[in-house]
């Protein structure tokens, strides 16, 4: 469908009712707002929400040319969906990417973006690193079909490169990684990887497309949770892939249609609305974060923090390199395993406990028995997941009340 990745509007008739498109290149906060706004005959000011399967159509001939894409209408919502594509339409133009699908939740996106390229015989490259469920499709599922996936650790150029020295369709990378915050340089591993004709996919998820756009370092592809900071209000499931037109024609789509991981009307009409506070919000939590980070790096209880705004982290300089910030996540050891871990989240009087992350409200959890309890204890300290590290999100908080929270709790 035509309609899908243009990102003023829809159609001309409607670009010319809400006036032309401008004439010079739109900030993504303005983007955030206006790209791919597509008003009804009513003219209404928030955007409206189309819950309907189906579409009628003139005469059967417009049905036949709906099916073949040589008219541009709407044929079925697993498809497309008008409050769907101004949800593509506006992430779209706020990435940079010529095209967006979005999907129901974050793991059909992560598995659609890798599985819609893959076939028994090929083989994956993937740092090591990343949240437990990508993790086990990588490990565990698409194996069943055949294919081969190699994890590699760090982001020494050295080991991608021989890691990069055979054949390989897909290349996988989540950077920041979650919960450890591992940072990979993203032009350095996606110049090795297109040199084997590998499709590099970036997962963003940590980053948001706020803090960081991995199309500009040379990716592929970038996917995200929009449940994490694109709604990051606790509301919806969501889940979305960028990318370019030949990508998303010749591969995404035919495997996105005939699965059927569709996004809600609903839930895109939420996610559409959050895209207007996006940049205010993440900018904001990322300010609080780094204040935080500071807190927790000085202080004598906590043995360690994982955040790319520390110049302590390893990855300080790449980060800088690639992103605008630290982000709105850290993670931390303290002293005394998960008994003593336990005690201070329990004392916590601001932050919740909740395995979310990207939220509005400070979220704190164990990923040793909560997001990352599905792998093997060999595998979750082989990223560094022991029992006394916490995993934190910042949210909109005042950061100085989360200081003297995290300090009453430590205490």
């Amino acid at each position: 469908m035509t309609h899908q990745h243009r990102p003023w509007g829809y159609s001309n008739e409607q670009a010319t009712s809400q006036g032309a498109a401008p004439d010079w290149e739109l900030h993504e906060e303005t983007l955030a707002v206006r790209a791919g706004l597509a008003r009804s005959g009513f003219g209404e000011t928030s955007e409206a929400m189309y819950l309907t399967s189906g579409y009628t159509y003139d005469s059967a001939e417009q049905a036949v040319h709906s099916f073949t894409d040589e008219v541009d209408h709407f044929v079925y919502s697993r498809f497309a969906n008008p409050t769907v594509s101004m949800f593509e339409q506006r992430l779209a133009a706020i990435e940079g990417a010529e095209y967006c699908v979005a999907t129901g939740s974050g793991m059909s996106a992560m598995f659609s973006a890798v599985a819609c390229l893959v076939e028994a015989g090929d083989h994956i490259v993937a740092a090591a690193s990343m949240f437990s469920s990508c993790y086990v499709v990588l490990s565990e599922i698409l194996p069943k079909w055949g294919i081969t996936v190699e994890f590699v650790k760090g982001s020494d150029p050295d080991v991608w490169a021989k890691a990069l020295t055979k054949p390989t369709k897909v290349v996988f990378i989540e950077s920041p990684s979650n919960p450890m915050l591992d940072v990979v340089d993203i032009q350095m591993v996606s110049d090795l990887a297109h040199k084997v004709g590998a499709t590099v996919i970036v997962d963003n998820v940590m980053a948001s497309p706020i803090m960081q756009k991995p199309l500009k370092h040379g990716a592929d592809v970038v996917m995200y949770s929009a449940t994490k900071h694109i709604d990051g209000q606790g509301r919806v499931l969501g889940g979305a892939i960028l990318g370019s037109f030949d990508y998303i024609q010749g591969s995404l789509n035919p495997f996105i249609r005939h699965t059927g991981p569709t996004l809600s009307a609903f839930n895109a009409w939420v996610l559409v609305k959050s895209l207007e506070t996006l940049s205010m919000r993440v900018n904001r939590m990322n300010e609080s974060a780094q204040e935080v980070a500071e807190f927790l790096s000085n202080h004598p209880k906590v043995a360690s923090v994982n955040y790319p705004g520390l110049k302590s982290h390893p990855g300080f300089e790449i980060n800088k390199k690639q992103m605008s910030g630290g982000g709105t996540t850290l993670s931390f050891e303290i002293s005394g395993g998960s008994e003593e871990l336990f005690k201070v989240m329990d004392k916590l009087k601001v932050i919740d406990i909740s395995n979310n992350l990207g939220d509005s409200k400070s979220l704190i959890t164990h990923p040793a028995s909560t997001t990352h309890r599905r792998l093997d204890p060999a595998t979750r300290a082989s990223m560094g997941i022991s029992q006394s590290l916490a995993r934190l999100s910042v949210g909109l908080e005042h950061a100085s009340d989360l200081i003297k929270d995290l300090q009453q709790a430590l205490q």
